[in-house]
């Protein structure tokens, strides 16, 4: 079922408020929680709750430690994310959590304002987004290749809140905390629907195995 403070894919914008930001992936219905610290960014955040509340993080093509330059080269597709949580801080930040609405491809930058970028975006070519989807994962052969993968990467989970996640919820949320390269994670948010989602993440677990087992190998 729909949060009903959703957006509709008719009231989604034409021009979108952008956060650069490398691997830090928002997919649909993920949610993304954020330190907001940086002037531009803290403008960002003002303007965009005075807007839709919502924000497009994109990633970097090239990754950056520290401030990200403000002319860095961006990925063509990004995820929108609603503001759904917000607090501010007694020194000066926004804490802040994003749910993602809608994937987007930028068309083109627009003018910024107060510091931070905007884009002019297309959100057509990813409305099913917004619709609800009778698309189930077969649990029984995904399930067993996450455990592998987690156990190898010594990633600790809640197997109770795995198990009882909706399929949808359940691979947006992996596949923003997995330990995926900028180009995997692009790759999965680019992925055509979820179904092509879920199966580029069970592909990048293989992978994944595969090295471990390789470099366990030669040790």
């Amino acid at each position: 079922m729909r949060d009903p403070f959703d957006i509709p894919f008719a009231g989604l914008p034409k021009e979108l408020i952008v956060f650069p930001l490398p691997g830090a992936l928002l997919l649909p219905q993920g949610r993304l929680p954020l330190n907001i610290f940086e002037p531009r960014y803290l403008n960002m955040v003002e303007d965009a709750l005075g807007q839709q509340r919502l924000i497009g993080m994109i990633q970097t093509r090239d990754p950056h430690e520290g401030l990200v330059p403000e002319q860095s080269d961006l990925f063509d597709v990004g995820c929108a994310g609603r503001i759904v949580s917000f607090s501010e801080t007694s020194d000066g930040r926004f804490m802040l959590t994003l749910e993602g609405a809608c994937r987007y491809r930028i068309v083109r930058e627009i003018e910024g304002v107060r510091g931070y970028r905007r884009m002019k975006v297309d959100f057509s070519e990813f409305k099913s987004d917004t619709q609800e989807s009778d698309w189930t994962l077969d649990r029984e052969t995904f399930m067993p290749i996450l455990r592998r993968y987690l156990e190898a990467r010594g990633i600790g989970v809640e197997w109770k809140a795995i198990e009882a996640a909706p399929d949808h919820l359940l691979i947006s949320s992996l596949g923003m905390m997995f330990p995926f390269d900028l180009k995997e994670k692009q790759a999965l948010l680019e992925a055509r629907d979820i179904a092509a989602m879920a199966d580029l993440m069970r592909s990048l677990m293989d992978m994944g195995l595969h090295d471990v087992e390789q470099s366990t190998t030669k040790h």
